[in-house]
């Protein structure tokens, strides 16, 4: 489906594969149309056809976006949905070329993390929706969709808060709590080292990219976009303190790999101790391909970060395009797939979380049971959902940029150049590329 997980949790990388697979795992819905624009229009008055773009939905989930377009075409008879599945390594470029050409569609599925590329060419939101109809969705999730006071898109699911997965019967012997977890990345690294050291496992396949930097209380980014701020002292000891644990083997040498959905060291493999900051996919592949290991895990909440926060590196949401002539009537559309009932629906067919209040305070969510790992997990996920925020960078570029920062870092880990150097070739790149904004 989307990008969402594009952005898995142990690193920026694997959040971003992460992304990617939950968003062909998902499905989404329906679109209405309008053809008046005024503040005061009512539904009578939307009428006409609208383009509804999602992202690798039609091959696995026809029939429910069919369902939801049906449904709503049925309430607005006056509507027609004109449905785009858009392939979703083209989604970015497909749109950029409709906003060039002045032929765009009504509504339009896109990742956060490329919402800042897209601002000056959308329709905010609270111009085309009351405000009370924005009460229901997370404001920990509205706040990194919003420029200038304007909100301009509406969220709609997310991967949910990160767990930490441990195996009980290697941590252990270096003293680990489950009640008591590693609360920040510094306590995951001597937890690390204490593990290798004790039981000659390795620790985590963690390394500094963008998500710990950022998580560790780094500024990654200028106010404006237009600069990276990540290249301070500050960062560079943060690096330090990964790279000894990484002599140290408290993290894994295979840390080092650029295809982090497949590290050469892994739970499933029992060459790798615990995941400080994972997303509960993790748990589906260890319950999947080593059932003896899933037995032995130990699920507790995550890393946060300074303020007491999860950052969430994506989330789905829907954005109207400026130039549309029914951009009132898609955002009413948007309204009704995001709407709690719809969301919760999604959420039972595919193990995503919601971004209305309502869904995630149904009995589906707060009344889960279970102890083993993966219920555990869901509990988890469904506690801390008030403590996620969007954390991606919105420029557009977000996926490039962590790649370039995590290219450098490969290099610094591996001995070939210093912390400072790879914090300033990971700069120079990042500038140039911003500069392409």
């Amino acid at each position: 489906m989307r990008s969402l997980l594009h952005r898995a949790r142990r690193t920026t990388r694997a959040v971003a594969a992460a992304a990617v697979g939950l968003t062909l795992a998902l499905s989404a819905s329906g679109c209405l149309g309008s053809s008046s624009d005024d503040a005061g229009a009512t539904d009578a008055q939307y009428e006409g056809t609208v383009e509804f773009w999602t992202i690798n939905l039609k091959k696995n989930y026809n029939d429910y976006i069919t369902g939801l377009i049906n449904s709503y075409q049925k309430q607005h008879p006056k509507v027609t949905i004109n449905w785009v599945d858009v392939p979703g390594a083209e989604i970015s470029t497909k749109l950029l070329a409709a906003v060039a050409s002045g032929s765009v569609p009504d509504a339009v599925n896109l990742d956060s993390g490329n919402l800042g590329k897209f601002v000056p060419s959308l329709a905010p939101m609270d111009d085309l929706l009351p405000p009370e109809a924005l009460t229901d969705y997370q404001p920990n999730l509205l706040t990194s969709l919003r420029r200038d006071g304007k909100l301009y898109a509406l969220p709609w699911y997310n991967g949910g808060a990160p767990v930490g997965i441990y195996r009980k019967s290697v941590v252990g012997k270096a003293g680990f709590d489950a009640a008591n977890p590693p609360k920040t990345y510094e306590e995951a690294l001597t937890l690390a080292q204490k593990v290798y050291d004790t039981s000659k496992v390795y620790g985590m396949n963690e390394l500094p990219g963008y998500q710990q930097l950022a998580t560790m209380g780094v500024q990654m980014i200028s106010a404006d976009k237009k600069k990276a701020a990540f290249n301070t002292p500050a960062a560079a000891t943060i690096l330090e303190a990964f790279k000894k644990a990484y002599d140290g083997k408290g993290i894994a040498p295979g840390a080092v790999t650029k295809d982090t959905r497949n590290y050469p060291q892994n739970l499933d493999n029992s060459q790798l101790a615990f995941m400080p900051n994972a997303l509960p996919f993790a748990l589906l592949n260890t319950k999947k391909n080593a059932p003896d290991v899933y037995k032995d895990l130990a699920v507790t909440t995550a890393l946060k970060n300074t303020d007491g926060k999860y950052l969430l590196l994506a989330q789905q949401t829907f954005v109207v395009p400026k130039a549309s002539q029914h951009k009132r009537a898609a955002a009413e559309f948007i309204k009704f797939v995001t709407n709690s009932e719809n969301q919760l629906a999604f959420c039972k067919l595919v193990t995503i979380y919601p971004s209305t209040i309502a869904a995630a305070n149904d009995a589906y969510f707060t009344q889960a049971k279970g102890d083993e790992p993966s219920d555990v997990a869901r509990q988890v996920i469904v506690s801390e959902m008030p403590n996620l925020i969007d954390g991606s960078l919105g420029t557009g570029r977000d996926a490039e940029l962590v790649e370039m920062l995590a290219e450098q870092i490969r290099g610094f880990m591996q001995g070939q150049q210093s912390a400072t150097q790879a914090l300033a070739a990971a700069e120079k790149a990042w500038n140039a590329k911003l500069a392409e904004n």
